[in-house]
């Protein structure tokens, strides 16, 4: 199973768009995959999910993770990094059976010029200690409210051509 993670639970968010985005293009190419928005976490996860006690709601995200061999996070940049919320949820997910030797693909995302290098960075070190393997080719899309249509797809020509690139290697992976 493949999972897609759109890591933060910012509503309407453009990380939503991107990870819709790349669901769709997996779909084309026959690849169904699961899109984990990151908005549908219980809202007291943190006092309810964290520290080895799962609410019902946070144990069917957990089945999700557990049975997913694959990963590919959408990652926006906050305030030079990743969000917390991604943390928290990694935090939350039951160690080692949820991301330990289990593969990845990381999307960066900003409104800025960088395309959230230093978060991805950042979580790549999160993903080497849970063992989770990152696939080398990572994508850094800058600008993204200039990068996506009014329809919420990616359309520049550079853009489009580099996501189908990691979509090849993601499913090669």
């Amino acid at each position: 199973m493949v999972t897609i993670i759109a890591g933060t639970n910012r509503p309407n968010s453009n990380t939503l768009k991107v990870a819709k985005y790349y669901q769709n293009k997996l779909a084309e190419k026959g690849l169904q995959t699961n899109l984990l928005d990151l908005q549908d976490l219980p809202n007291n996860f943190i006092a309810e999910d964290l520290y080895g006690k799962k609410s019902e709601k946070f144990e069917n995200i957990q089945g999700m993770v557990t049975n997913t061999s694959k990963f590919l996070f959408v990652i926006p940049e906050y305030n030079g990094s990743y969000p917390g919320v991604l943390k928290t949820f990694i935090d939350a997910c039951a160690f080692p059976e949820s991301f330990y030797d289990k593969k990845a693909c990381l999307v960066g995302i900003a409104s800025g010029k960088y395309g959230n290098i230093r978060g991805i960075e950042h979580f790549n070190g999160v993903c080497a200690y849970l063992h989770l393997h990152v696939m080398p080719l990572r994508i850094h899309i800058s600008y993204i409210k200039n990068e996506l249509n009014e329809n919420g797809q990616l359309y520049l020509e550079d853009t489009v051509k580099f996501t189908a690139q990691q979509i090849d290697k993601f499913l090669a992976y």
